[in-house]
């Protein structure tokens, strides 16, 4: 199996090579889980935050665990999480969707009436794990958006690909893409 080694701080990983498609392959980095590595950078993404938020949201599932240690690092009491469907808990949800590299289908981001409340007239910060396309962050902001509240900062641990071009998004470090042979792709 073709591999790529990763370090974030102290934190080392060996990330499998997943094609993605008939040219593409991908590093798979799995946060969700691996609470050393979350925990490592959310610690490395702290000095990133803006100085003024009110609370740092994501989109589910792997930013989960990065989204909690940030906002308990920075003096934050609650994180907020954008759901992949609506929930029958859910009061009024806010719904949008989303193309994202590593699903086959379109998926719905949801945000709870609940939250849509919290969130009216706030400054938030949006975390996740990995930027590729920046097609779910790009849809996750415009549903804070309609949400009242104003994305004052985003923040990634990797950016994949293009994405590392990017100057809206602040990220801990680069992640190649890949042709299937396990060479890095250029451009």
């Amino acid at each position: 199996m073709k591999t790529y080694q990763l370090t974030i701080g102290d934190q080392h990983r060996t990330l499998p090579l997943i094609p993605i498609n008939a040219d593409t392959a991908i590093a798979s980095f799995v946060l969700l889980g691996d609470d050393a590595m979350s925990y490592t950078a959310a610690k490395l993404l702290l000095p990133k935050l803006p100085v003024n938020f009110d609370y740092i949201v994501t989109v589910e599932s792997k930013g989960i665990s990065l989204a909690h240690d940030l906002a308990l690092l920075s003096g934050h009491p609650r994180s907020l999480i954008i759901r992949k469907s609506v929930k029958g808990y859910m009061k009024d949800p806010l719904v949008t969707t989303v193309n994202a590299i590593t699903t086959t289908h379109e998926q719905e981001l949801v945000l709870d009436g609940n939250d849509v409340h919290r969130l009216w007239g706030k400054r938030v910060v949006l975390v996740d794990d990995v930027i590729s396309t920046g097609s779910s962050i790009h849809a996750a902001q415009q549903l804070l958006n309609q949400a009242g509240c104003r994305v004052v900062g985003k923040l990634a641990i990797l950016a994949e690909g293009g994405a590392a071009q990017r100057t809206d998004i602040q990220f801990l470090k680069p992640l190649p893409l890949f042709n299937l042979d396990g060479t890095v792709k250029e451009g």
